[in-house]
């Protein structure tokens, strides 16, 4: 019993703040979450008296935000201003969207009045249409007038958007697709990208190609494209450098280090004697054992091939159109080859298991200069595209 009524305390509680909530959301004016909170809590089960409170709420919101859009609509639309357009539908479309929402609830009844919620629903098809329409010509010949006479990139792409919200509400209208290619491709900034090599060292052709494939890093954005191969027709915005400056390769080098082990193992066993010389028994009669231990030495050779490659370089931005340098980026990585193989000369029971492993391997071939620098390029990918990531040119 003092379970149930836990519980439903716990309920009244958890429903009282909702509606407490709900109403909060009224008195403030948000219309629109008093009447989010209130359907949510009616949908489940809109007969129950526990929510009665919600069906009252959500009436008296939906005549509050009715009357205040509908009073804001008008007032747009006596202002006669093209940029209230967007605002205009959007008010219509919100309308309509609360009535749909509303619609599959009904009828609500409110016990008390012995009446049904009041919902004064009206056709507001006819008003999206026309609000459509006029915001749909509004966009089209303001993006077209910023395509005519553009000054800048940035006029390019508030067309391209307008376009493209253009082309959400209203598909197909007139050449809009046209538009928004025609929006994009001039929006664009164009990176010119070149590898320089003023080192001494010859830098690995595969890597130079998958320095320069920008497609694998997945950095071309919707307003940034970059050309490593360039067309001479076009007339880039920018130009990154990738400037090597420093290979350094350490000599390969075999570092020896020389262990010596000792240890006591077991060597057999002899049978205890006792002071006369006879074998001692236990208690079950059998003969007892004592363990035999000898010493044995073993000298372990350690050898260790070191190699070691670093790539410094610099990533530069210009601006080409100023011909002036807007960032400079060091680039620096480092690859390093290390193999540990091992010998040994004595008795191998002296040894430990972590030095014994190590006498299965043997010397392996050191890797090319062209290699390592290789190798080392493959961490400079991932710090280039991290450079061009945080690199912005607007």
């Amino acid at each position: 019993m003092k379970k149930f009524l836990l519980a439903i305390g716990i309920g009244l509680f958890i429903s009282c703040g909702g509606v407490k909530k709900t109403q909060e959301a009224l008195n403030s004016g948000d219309y629109n979450n008093a009447i989010h909170k209130a359907i949510a809590n009616l949908v489940d089960n809109k007969t129950k008296k526990g929510n009665q409170a919600y069906v009252i709420l959500l009436e008296e919101a939906f005549k509050k935000n009715t009357e205040r859009e509908l009073k804001q609509i008008a007032f747009l639309q006596k202002s006669g201003n093209p940029a209230n357009y967007e605002e205009i539908y959007n008010s219509y479309i919100n309308l309509k969207q609360i009535e749909d929402r509303i619609a599959p609830l009904l009828p609500l009844p409110i016990y008390e009045e012995n009446r049904d919620a009041k919902f004064n629903f009206k056709d507001y098809d006819s008003k999206i249409i026309a609000s459509k329409i006029q915001l749909s010509d509004y966009l089209y010949s303001n993006a077209s007038m910023l395509l005519s006479n553009a000054l800048q990139k940035e006029d390019y792409r508030k067309a391209y958007n307008d376009l493209n919200y253009l082309e959400k509400i209203n598909p197909g209208y007139k050449d809009t697709r046209n538009k928004i290619q025609e929006a994009h491709a001039k929006g664009l900034d164009y990176v010119s990208v070149n590898l320089y090599n003023d080192t001494e060292q010859i830098i690995p052709v595969r890597l130079e190609e998958e320095l320069l494939n920008f497609n694998t890093y997945g950095l071309n954005n919707l307003w940034t494209e970059y050309h490593t191969v360039q067309d001479n027709n076009m007339n880039y915005d920018y130009e990154m450098n990738v400037i090597f400056k420093d290979i350094n390769i350490t000599p390969e080098q075999i570092k020896e280090k020389q262990i010596s082990k000792e240890k006591q193992v077991k060597d057999g066993f002899t049978y205890a004697l006792d002071r006369n010389g006879n074998q001692v028994k236990d208690s079950l009669g059998n003969k007892i054992k004592i363990d035999k231990f000898k010493t044995v030495k073993c000298d372990f050779y350690q050898f260790t091939q070191f190699k070691a490659a670093q790539v410094t370089g610099q990533v530069s931005f210009t601006d080409l159109k100023t011909k002036q340098q807007i960032n400079s980026y060091p680039l620096a990585s480092e690859f390093v080859f290390e193999h540990v193989y091992a010998k040994y000369n004595g008795d191998k029971l002296a040894l430990d298991n972590d030095l014994i492993s190590l006498l299965s391997l043997a010397a392996v071939p050191f890797p090319t200069n062209e290699e390592m620098v290789y190798d080392a390029g493959e961490d400079l990918k991932n710090k280039l595209k991290g450079i061009v990531t945080r690199q912005q040119f607007n």
